[in-house]
């Protein structure tokens, strides 16, 4: 955990570089918090299975395969958006395109800068695929992953991100879920014994 917690720490520091140049204003970001959880918990993690979420979700390519999803809450993303654009404040979860390309971007870097801090740390070639963007319930988007890619590991690494634009806290989590012998491979990159 010490390992994943490094990992996370790196990641949010790119991470919150490459988000303060797209907004081209300075970005703090709380040091993560790392977990492994059942892939099940996932949904409640973010509020439960019917919470209606932004979710970026890409495939993660190369010698640890896997799926990645950047989630965000609706308000969050509705902060970040008007941060981004400067758009007027909304009570409405509908999206133009501009605003879900805008996400899916933002949810790319994001996540990239976690990905190649973990292909850094484990010395594993890893790259993303191009992600997608969904707007629904939280339950929902995670079932259309396991359809999409038929399989997923049983558990899933959680990195809890904040960050802070201003006095504006917006907070999303990334949960990479390694295919079925993938953990294996990075926990033994690591160094980390397998148990």
């Amino acid at each position: 955990m010490d390992v994943l917690k490094e990992v996370g720490n790196i990641g949010a520091g790119n991470a919150a570089t490459a988000f303060s140049r797209l907004i081209d204003k300075p970005v703090d970001m709380k040091v993560p918090t790392v977990s492994i959880l059942p892939f099940e918990e996932i949904a409640e993690r973010v509020g439960g299975s019917e919470q209606v979420v932004v979710a970026v979700f890409l495939r993660v390519e190369g010698e640890a395969p896997g799926n990645m999803f950047f989630i965000i809450q609706a308000d969050s993303a509705k902060k970040l958006l008007q941060q981004l654009l400067s758009l007027e404040p909304s009570e409405s979860l509908e999206y133009s395109e501009m605003e879900l390309s805008t996400l899916s971007e933002i949810g790319n870097i994001l996540a990239g800068s976690y990905l190649s801090s973990l292909a850094d740390f484990t010395r594993l070639p890893m790259a993303p695929t191009v992600p997608s963007i969904a707007v629904d319930m939280a339950g929902a988007i995670l079932s259309y992953g396991l359809l999409q890619f038929g399989q997923m590991g049983d558990d899933a690494l959680l990195i809890d991100t904040s960050f802070f634009e201003g006095k504006e806290l917006m907070e999303g989590q990334f949960f990479l879920i390694p295919d079925p012998e993938s953990f294996e491979k990075i926990f033994s990159a690591l160094g980390v014994p397998s148990e």
